[in-house]
């Protein structure tokens, strides 16, 4: 930020003296970062009825640093002593208590230590107007509780301003003080003291004589003050590099130099969206790295394998992505943007590679610890060759490492017993096989409590039961399945993986069977998740991120 003006300055300026009477209009209501303030620039209607009155006027809306202070300057040249001087100044001020400053657009957030940066001093302007003592008229346009970002030492508003000799302060709300200026101030030849006598809303300090003739009559040939035309090609070369650089300081400059230029609103548009914006930077920087989807799938996916839930992983950076990396770079010291940088991008590849070979680590002894109990269980029971061993080996493990054994032994178990069995016996099971039913297997229980096939109608009972009793859950785990839309090349590469594994998922054909559903409930259960044998987004991470390529830094 950079300090305008300062009474020093004004003093050195003040004694350059070349013209006639000469007003200088400042009014803002567009702040940056301070609020809109209501009816700031009003005080610019005032312009052309003050040149009628052969004044030179110097007028800016919303200017910056930079505008304000050359308006002041060229104000300031034009000071001569004797003749009348007229300053209205219009938007938000701050005050120590002892000093105040009108603060400019781009103004945020005065303080104790620095209360003049893009301010112009107000007792600056007062020591100016003291040059022309009895025909100096300072008018104060104010309102306050628009903003909270001063500092706990600075206050909104105007503090004791000690005012010279022969100058005359109005102070108000801005529209009063519009109103005033466009109406009595700008009659000729008219009584300012009881004009201000009269007014509303406005508060009088200083010079104040009984009666007062201050503006002159209306000359025939109104001045005006000379302004240099703006070269439309200029400006139109200096809007496409502003929109180019796309900074607020590019956008200031362009205001700068062409307060009232016809891109004028498109700049304060722009300066207000970047700092509603606070991270935009990041934003664009992380839009110039150009991650492809597939790249985007795969950060999502290394996202959640480190336990950071992006709410899916369709290469679309929505909210939950964006929360997922905001929490992911809080976690890792980062700033929380919610934006990645290459860097950041390389060290969740390389933390998601790590993080899988750590489950994969431990996945693998969870197998063997599983395999060891597994083959401990079946040399109790199932190895003995016996029915009973062999229904409680599938029993506890039904798709363990025995369990094609076992199902075999029974069958040909099954089938000793239809041959021993007597015909009606044989045939009553027969039909309860064909239906395989609940009620179908408890009419031959009905029939033949005793019967050869007892504890097969037993056990087809219990296992129907429990199909029953968890048809809710498949349906929900198939509905889960369904919603990944799992493609075939990518069924293929679930059954390779499952293969490579030794899990034995049958042939590799994007078809899942019974073994692949097999297959899949081994490698749920191994990794502690819920043994559904049918993919989930959980198992999908898992299974497949040894197969993701990482994502390289751009």
């Amino acid at each position: 930020m950079r300090h305008l003006l300062t009474s020093a300055a004004i003093l050195l300026w003040a004694g350059a003296a070349m013209a006639q009477d000469a007003a200088l209009l400042l009014g803002t209501e567009r702040y940056e970062t301070l609020g809109r303030l209501s009816r700031g620039t009003e005080i610019l209607g005032a312009a052309e009825p003050l040149r009628d009155l052969g004044f030179s006027v110097f007028a800016l809306p919303n200017g910056r640093a930079d505008s304000t202070a050359q308006t002041a300057r060229n104000w300031l040249e034009q000071v001569p002593e004797g003749n009348r001087l007229v300053v209205a100044l219009s938007g938000r001020f701050a005050t120590d208590g002892a000093r105040s400053w009108f603060l400019t657009a781009e103004a945020d957030g005065p303080g104790l230590l620095t209360p003049g940066a893009a301010a112009l001093p107000v007792e600056g302007v007062l020591r100016a107007l003291a040059e022309a003592p009895g025909r100096a008229l300072l008018l104060l346009g104010v309102e306050d509780g628009g903003s909270n970002r001063y500092d706990p030492w600075v206050g909104e508003g105007l503090g004791a301003l000690e005012i010279p000799q022969g100058v005359t302060v109005l102070t108000g709300s801005p529209r009063a003080v519009a109103q005033f200026m466009t109406g009595p101030l700008a009659e000729p030849r008219a009584d300012l003291s009881r004009a201000i006598a009269d007014a509303e809303g406005l508060q009088a300090q200083g010079y104040q004589p009984r009666a007062r003739i201050f503006m002159p009559a209306r000359p025939d040939t109104p001045a005006a003050a000379t302004a240099p035309r703006a070269d439309p090609a200029a400006e139109e070369a200096l809007w496409q590099g502003t929109v180019a650089l796309g900074s607020i300081e590019a956008y200031r400059d362009y205001l700068s130099r062409y307060p009232q230029g016809a891109q004028a609103e498109a700049a304060e548009a722009a300066i207000a969206a970047i700092i509603a914006e606070p991270n935009r930077d990041a934003r664009l920087a992380e839009e110039a790295i150009g991650l492809s989807r597939d790249q985007r799938r795969d950060l999502q996916r290394s996202l959640s394998l480190l336990e950071f839930n992006t709410r899916g992983i369709d290469g679309i950076f929505g909210p939950g992505t964006r929360q997922a990396i905001t929490n992911w770079q809080q976690q890792n010291g980062f700033a929380q943007t919610s934006y990645l940088t290459p860097e950041q991008i390389g060290r969740i590849d390389a933390q998601a590679a790590r993080r899988n070979a750590e489950l994969e680590a431990q996945a693998e002894r969870q197998r063997q610890e599983a395999a060891r109990q597994d083959r401990s269980f079946w040399d109790e029971t199932g190895a003995r060759g016996d029915e009973p061993g062999l229904r409680a080996y599938l029993d506890r493990y039904p798709d363990g490492v025995f369990a094609e054994t076992a199902a075999d032994r029974l069958t040909l178990i099954e089938e000793e017993k239809r041959r021993a069995a007597q015909a009606e016996d044989s045939a009553a099971w027969d039909r309860a096989r064909e239906a395989d039913t609940i009620e179908a297997y408890r009419d031959y229980q009905s029939a033949f409590p005793e019967g050869s096939f007892k504890a097969e109608a037993e056990a087809k009972v219990a296992a129907l039961s429990e199909e029953v009793a968890q048809s809710d859950a498949r349906a929900a785990a198939e509905q889960l399945e369904r919603d990944l839309g799992l493609n075939a090349l990518t069924a293929r590469l679930v059954e390779q993986r499952l293969d490579a594994q030794g899990l034995e998922p049958g042939e590799v054909d994007g078809t899942f069977d019974q073994a692949t559903r097999r297959a899949i409930r081994r490698y749920q259960s191994n990794r502690e998740i819920e043994a559904s044998g049918y993919l989930d987004e959980a198992t999908v991470v898992r299974l497949l991120a040894d197969s993701v390529q990482g994502i390289v830094d751009q």
